[in-house]
């Protein structure tokens, strides 16, 4: 052996007695590795208590991580729908049974029940001028009985149900309306004014624009100009929470990643303290002519391909496991030329010749 080798081994063994907390530096985790694959004990590491009493301004130690930042907080589903807004003229939503809406599919409407329901749509109007709603709206009913499939009468009845403050009612008509005829400016007209008055404001938004553009009318442009504005806040109000859900589902994306990479790379140290920590090294201790792990060679050795490759053999592990628990087992593999090659050029790595 290297006479020069045994004893810097000697000193650093001396160095380690005289104070255990070396074996826990983070540079010695290596051999904190391999002494614990041998079954040692490793001194827990020494307390450190401030010299400080009392107040110290001279802060905590180098070492010491800075808190961490604080996050901004994440407002929950019901934070987020909380927004303010002016509720003027908004009422409770009407909660009667469906009104009749006429056999739309099956009625087969004859001449004679067309000349019909415009009499009645007719009676209704002249009604809906004397301010007596209820009769126009019964008019109106009986008119679309007779004619389901004109899309003007459910607009009509509509208008009736707006002025009876029944929002519900009259966007189911104007639903009609619009399912039979999409080009007709008046029941988008309506609709949105029924959305008004349930405080939808995005919806009433869209209808009334629809209807202006359709066929402009000055009455459907006033209520847009009122409504617009609210639907824009809240429409800004969704999307600044849907960028704060987008950042933290980001966030939470690379958090996970950036565990999976750590996970990944402490496997990775483990199995390579495993298979160069648990005494795989012919010599004395595992290690060729006693030499520790850590020493002038071992970086060499973790890189060569060939002696990686070699570690991954059964007969070769198994051979090796053998010397390290009695080096003297040496000699039976003295013929075996596969064993003595890597054990030739593992222990030059080491500067030092196999013992027989």
């Amino acid at each position: 052996m290297d006479p020069r080798k045994v004893a810097e081994l000697k000193s650093f063994v001396q160095m380690c007695e005289s104070n255990p907390g070396i074996l826990h530096l983070p540079e010695m985790s290596f051999f904190r590795t391999w002494l614990l694959g041998m079954g040692a004990t490793i001194p827990a590491p020494p307390k450190t208590e401030d010299s400080c009493q009392g107040g110290c301004p001279c802060g905590p130690p180098p070492t010491s991580a800075p808190p961490p930042a604080p996050e901004p907080p994440v407002l929950s589903e019901s934070e987020e729908s909380e927004i303010e807004m002016d509720k003027e003229g908004v009422i409770e939503p009407d909660t009667d049974d469906p009104q009749d809406m006429g056999d739309f599919e099956n009625v087969e409407v004859t001449e004679e029940m067309m000349d019909l329901a415009n009499e009645k749509k007719m009676e209704a109007i002249n009604a809906l001028g004397e301010g007596d709603l209820q009769k126009a709206m019964g008019l109106f009913t009986e008119a679309i009985k007779l004619n389901p499939c004109v899309a003007i009468l459910y607009a009509k009845r509509a208008s009736v149900y707006i002025q009876m403050q029944k929002p519900n009612a009259a966007i189911r008509d104007c639903d009609r309306a619009i399912s039979i005829n999409p080009d007709s400016a008046q029941p988008y007209k309506w609709r949105g004014k029924a959305h008004r008055l349930l405080g939808h404001w995005e919806d009433a938004a869209k209808d009334l624009a629809t209807a202006c553009k359709l066929d402009y009318d000055e009455d459907a442009s006033a209520m847009l100009k009122e409504v617009q504005p609210k639907a824009n806040k809240i429409m800004e109000h969704r999307r600044k929470y849907e960028r704060k859900r987008e950042e933290k589902e980001i966030k939470e994306k690379q958090e996970r990643v950036k565990k999976a990479r750590e996970e990944h790379a402490r496997a990775q140290r483990d199995e390579e303290a495993r298979q160069f920590g648990g005494g795989f090294f012919p010599g004395p201790a595992g290690f060729p002519g006693g030499a520790p792990a850590g020493m002038p060679g071992l970086g060499d050795l973790l890189k060569d391909p060939e002696l990686l490759n070699a570690m991954k053999d059964p007969e070769v592990m198994a051979a090796f496991q053998d010397v390290a628990q009695n080096p003297a087992n040496i000699s039976k593999y003295q013929n075996n030329p596969k064993i003595m090659a890597l054990v030739t050029k593992l222990s030059s790595k080491f500067g030092a010749s196999p013992q027989p």
